[in-house]
């Protein structure tokens, strides 16, 4: 049975390093330790909180309950022809997996260098960048049911992936706890250049005909120079999702502001860069109290030192209250507030 602490700070457990506590607090290390912690009446009796990395996450007070950290380890491979599935604890740091993948010449996650957070979190959030999406590369994931502590193992069908979504942040939330996620990669390198700075940044160092190591490596440095270092100033990276507008509203906004910057979705829709209708507003850099946005990205809130999540979460809404004001667009929040 694994340690139940009591009374824990939850500071050193989320990267906006928002000083509150947890009632409960228990870190597991396996599935067999999950088994025998869901076989605990007091899992019936307290409010719960599934914890990875905790760079999702904006505490406004404490937690009165108990905090489960996932810190399950583990890689493995198995080959699958032209492909391989790869099967990584849901503790595992997302980019340590990334950077193993890249290592490994295994293609399809190299886009998602440097996103915070664990491998277990990654099909919750369906989480993205430069043109690619975790659901591009899913292929299941193991998990336990709370209820009953059976464990469950859902296939990309059954996950209903949408843009930084999917049922286990709608029809199952809170309803079970992963323990491993598999991804299906390629061999042989599909090349994905085409978002954001990376071909530009990659026309810039000569690389003509770039491996996955190196599109790996640009988007990391891409990242530094644009987000902070949780370690350095407390942030959870993107705080805003990119909000998708269809044609005619975009093309409303575009007629009034020419540099408006957006992407396709589809054929009818697209998807709006939430960092430039923010900084638009003026708030890029500014500091408000011990709150602010970081100076190189808009899109980022950041923690100057010893902000409340209250004095964050308010910040925020004075964001989303001033970018509806001036585009008639309602920023939805990409980090979960508790």
């Amino acid at each position: 049975m694994p340690s139940i602490q009591e009374n824990i700070s939850l500071k050193p457990f989320n990267t906006f390093g928002i000083e509150v506590k947890a009632k409960y607090f228990v870190d597991i290390q396996s599935e067999t330790e999950l088994e025998s912690l869901l076989k605990n009446p007091m899992i019936q009796e307290e409010n719960l909180l599934i914890l990875g990395g905790g760079s999702n996450v904006l505490f406004t007070k404490d937690f009165m309950g108990l905090v489960i950290k996932i810190s399950i380890p583990g890689i493995n491979v198995t080959d699958d022809g032209d492909e391989a599935i790869v099967t990584a604890g849901a503790g595992v740091v997302w980019n340590d997996f990334v950077q193993f993948c890249v290592q490994a010449q295994l293609a399809g996650v190299e886009n998602l260098s440097l996103i915070p957070g664990t491998v277990g979190a990654s099909p919750v959030q369906n989480i993205g960048a430069y043109g690619v999406e975790l659901k591009d590369v899913f292929h299941s994931c193991r998990a336990y049911a709370i209820e009953t502590g059976r464990s469950r193992v859902f296939q990309y069908e059954d996950c209903q992936f949408g843009y930084r979504d999917s049922i286990f942040k709608n029809e199952l939330k809170g309803a079970y706890i992963i323990t491993s996620v598999s991804f299906r990669l390629n061999k042989h390198a599909k090349i994905n250049s085409q978002y954001g700075a990376i071909q530009a940044e990659l026309q810039h160092r000569g690389i003509t005909r770039p491996t996955i190591a190196a599109i790996s490596q640009v988007v990391s440095d891409i990242r530094v120079s644009k987000l902070p270092d949780p370690a350095t100033i407390g942030n959870a990276g993107s705080f805003f999702k990119n909000p998708i507008v269809p044609a005619a509203q975009l093309h409303d906004i575009a007629s009034r502001y020419p540099g408006v910057i957006y992407y396709p979705v589809g054929k009818t829709h697209f998807k709006l860069a939430a960092g430039w209708l923010i900084e638009s507003c003026g708030f890029k850099g500014i500091v408000e109290g011990q709150t602010g946005t970081w100076k190189n990205q808009a899109l980022v809130l950041v923690n100057h030192g010893d902000a409340t999540g209250e004095e964050v979460y308010s910040f925020s809404e004075k964001i989303i209250d001033t970018v509806c004001q001036k585009f008639g667009i309602t920023l939805e929040r990409e980090v979960n507030i508790l």
